[in-house]
């Protein structure tokens, strides 16, 4: 068994070799400077799905049962990402004064809205969500046990801030 990952490490090592470095830009303190992530919106389905996998890693580890995407409440999430940039300001409330059900209703959601993250950041979907899993209340909504349908949605700003809004419901 040590003689197959040794063999593993080895090719990894080798395959790792051939790729060409990366250029990293360093900053003033010598620490690498942050990468903006730049996605648009033929990315949407991509990283909606990457999202939703990794969602479901999560919850299938904690022995709950896997999300499906909803067209509906990925809309709800798009109009918030959206909202939320137009007011520069993340938090639950559309600038209407709308709450995550309100949105739900607004785009023909027939089931229940059962919980809603968001964020405000320079960081990838992966990323994102792993911030949420650290903090009890935004974990809780990812792995609300009563949940069966995810929407997930952004808005990326000129300048690279990324809105992110995450709705779960049950139908």
């Amino acid at each position: 068994m040590n003689r197959r990952f040794m063999v593993f490490g080895l090719a990894a090592t080798a395959l790792a070799a051939c790729e060409p470095p990366k250029q990293v830009r360093l900053g003033p303190d010598g620490l690498p400077l942050p990468q903006v992530y730049r996605i648009s919106e033929a990315d949407t389905a991509t990283i909606q799905y990457r999202f939703l996998d990794a969602v479901n890693a999560m919850r299938q580890t904690a022995g709950r049962g896997a999300l499906q995407l909803n067209a509906q409440l990925n809309a709800a999430a798009a109009t918030h990402s959206r909202d939320m940039a137009v007011q520069n300001r993340p938090w639950h409330f559309g600038s209407d004064g709308s709450s995550p059900l309100d949105r739900g209703r607004r785009v023909g959601y027939a089931g229940r809205i059962m919980g809603e993250n968001i964020s405000e950041t320079y960081e990838t979907e992966l990323q994102t969500l792993a911030s949420w899993l650290q903090k009890e209340d935004t974990r809780s909504v990812i792995l609300d046990p009563t949940a069966n349908e995810l929407g997930f949605d952004f808005f990326q700003e000129n300048g690279g801030k990324i809105w992110w809004t995450m709705v779960t419901g049950r139908r």
